[in-house]
């Protein structure tokens, strides 16, 4: 399968290249300044002879989008909309990932596929209106929300907290925030099975099982790294204010995924073990 790329030089995008060429397909590989997803030439000229696009290109700056909503917005939804349309009219796929800031975050069980949406941030706001465009735009398309991501091809939370380890006797790490850490080589396997299995279109969610907080995340990267967790203190959101909310509950269903037969991606624990030593980190 041809499979065309955007946004291949993040951090979710090298290992989905990755992945892909692995499994057999012959991707493209795509970036700024090659490709400008909001340019309708430029989405037609790349598209031109594939059968699917997978968008990974972002806005991914969560608190600079509160300030700078209009930029987020172009590359969140105007983005998606135009290579949606592209992939239309040349009768390919898309495959538009998204992210659990589309939901209010306050919920105490896993959002489901068809969850109602409510952003709280302008983050969030930009990402649903790319989700909205890519289903009207391109019908035949997947959108993959995922959370927490982090993974070898750039900066993240788990190499951050490894170099705070490094700085400092302890670490203050919100234990109100409730998630699920998702490696992009997991996510990577799991888009490539939607794929591979002609999934339907619809909305999925590729996030590992399992949940945790911030404080519990960041206690098990200290075990990995061979250090003592007791070093990792929690605290509340109330002490470390930003200018974009966060959600307090993050947690992901994965209903829709179990009714197309496609394999969960991994406990995030055990996810950890096995990338850590990936990220070029030691205790």
């Amino acid at each position: 399968m041809k499979i065309l790329v955007t946004g291949a030089n993040g951090m979710l995008g090298q290992d989905l290249v990755t992945h892909l060429r692995g499994a057999g397909h012959e991707v493209t590989a795509t970036d700024l300044p090659e490709v400008d997803i909001t340019s309708a030439r430029d989405c037609a000229e790349a598209l031109d002879g594939h059968r699917v696009v997978v968008n990974t290109a972002a806005y991914t700056a969560v608190d600079a989008a509160e300030e700078h909503e209009a930029v987020a917005f172009r590359i969140n939804a105007v983005g998606p909309a135009v290579l949606a349309r592209a992939a239309r009219e040349v009768g390919a796929r898309m495959v538009q990932i998204s992210t659990d800031y589309v939901f209010a975050g306050d919920a105490t069980s896993p959002y489901a596929e068809d969850a109602a949406l409510a952003p709280q941030s302008a983050y969030g706001r930009t990402k649903a209106a790319g989700e909205w465009a890519v289903r009207s735009e391109c019908p035949d398309s997947l959108i993959v929300r995922t959370a927490w991501l982090y993974g070898p091809g750039g900066p993240n939370f788990v190499k951050t907290m490894a170099a705070l380890a490094a700085q400092r006797d302890t670490v203050s790490v919100v234990d109100d925030q409730r998630g699920q850490p998702t490696t992009t080589a997991d996510l990577a396997r799991f888009i490539g099975d939607l794929l591979a299995t002609a999934a339907p279109a619809g909305t999925y969610h590729g996030t590992c099982e399992g949940e945790t907080t911030w404080f519990g995340f960041t206690q098990a990267i200290f075990s990995e790294l061979g250090l003592d967790p007791g070093r990792v203190l929690p605290t509340t959101s109330a002490a470390f204010v930003r200018p974009a909310p966060r959600p307090a509950y993050s947690v992901l269903g994965h209903q829709r995924t179990s009714a197309v037969g496609v394999a969960p991606l991994p406990q995030w624990r055990a996810a950890l073990a096995a990338v850590i030593p990936t990220l070029g980190i030691t205790g």
